[in-house]
């Protein structure tokens, strides 16, 4: 099995390159998170033409998580049990679309997209927090009741595991993605079984931001990686970022990262 993950950054934009880009490296399964769009705004026909189908939640706007598979996508699931809710003040609060689930050839892959933060003191960074630590609860349960369950928590942290998946961690400093509670709740997830895959076969950064030249700098973080269950993990023989991706006109700011097994 291939698998991959991608914050593809507006999938009706990129439509083509991503399906392009599954059928030249063979991907069995996408995670793909930022798509931006509305379910019935999805480019559905793009990627049943290649030979995938494909699970998505959207609502438009700054979010939007979808799996697209060749081997199988059953027992689709929206969100996890717990997921928190998000909402200005005074309005209702509601479950943003950043979790999605299936199975694929027995692999129950989970396509995350967790939430910014935005900065230390505001709501979103609380939220963050939440989120995670709702997902190490509801993930840890899943180990539990089946130590040998095939999962695999794939998508966009937002969140930088250590000093060295920056190019410059002083440059965050007071900010989000690398203070010690963001980094602490992810290890959380690692603590109760999950494991960082990608690891040691690929450490590159899976990010660049568009602005002052950081691609061509090299100025990245590592903030998109796919967590595996024990089981899952054991199957892992070889990973790579695919930092070509990154490359050319229009190309979203994070890179795929591919798993083998």
């Amino acid at each position: 099995m291939r698998i991959a993950t991608w914050n593809v950054n507006s999938i009706r934009a990129r439509s083509e390159t991503v399906v392009g880009w599954m059928e030249r490296n063979d991907i069995d399964v996408l995670a793909m998170q930022e798509t931006k769009c509305r379910d019935d705004e999805f480019p559905l026909m793009s990627f049943l033409a290649a030979g995938y189908d494909v699970a998505h939640i959207g609502t438009g706007g700054f979010n939007g998580v979808a799996i697209a598979s060749r081997i199988g996508l059953d027992e689709v699931e929206t969100g996890f049990e717990g997921q928190p809710s998000f909402g200005a003040e005074h309005t209702t609060p509601a479950r943003e679309a950043r979790a999605i689930s299936a199975r694929c050839a027995g692999v129950r892959v989970w396509s995350l997209y967790v939430p910014n933060g935005r900065a230390l003191d505001d709501p979103h960074y609380r939220y963050k927090l939440d989120w995670l630590a709702r997902l190490r609860d509801i993930s840890s349960l899943w180990l539990a009741h089946d130590p040998a369950a095939q999962v695999v928590l794939a998508g966009d942290w937002n969140v930088i595991p250590t000093d060295d998946d920056v190019w410059d961690a002083g440059a965050f400093e007071g900010r989000t993605h690398v203070s010690e509670a963001e980094r602490s709740a992810v290890q959380a997830i690692c603590d109760v079984g999950f494991r960082d895959s990608a690891l040691p076969y690929a450490d590159g950064y899976t990010f660049w931001d568009y602005t002052q030249l950081r691609f061509a700098r090299n100025e990245g973080m590592r903030i998109d990686y796919l967590l595996c269950s024990p089981a899952f993990d054991d199957r892992v023989r070889d990973a790579h970022v695919d930092r070509d991706a990154r490359k050319g006109k229009g190309a979203s700011d994070h890179a795929p990262v591919i798993l083998d097994c």
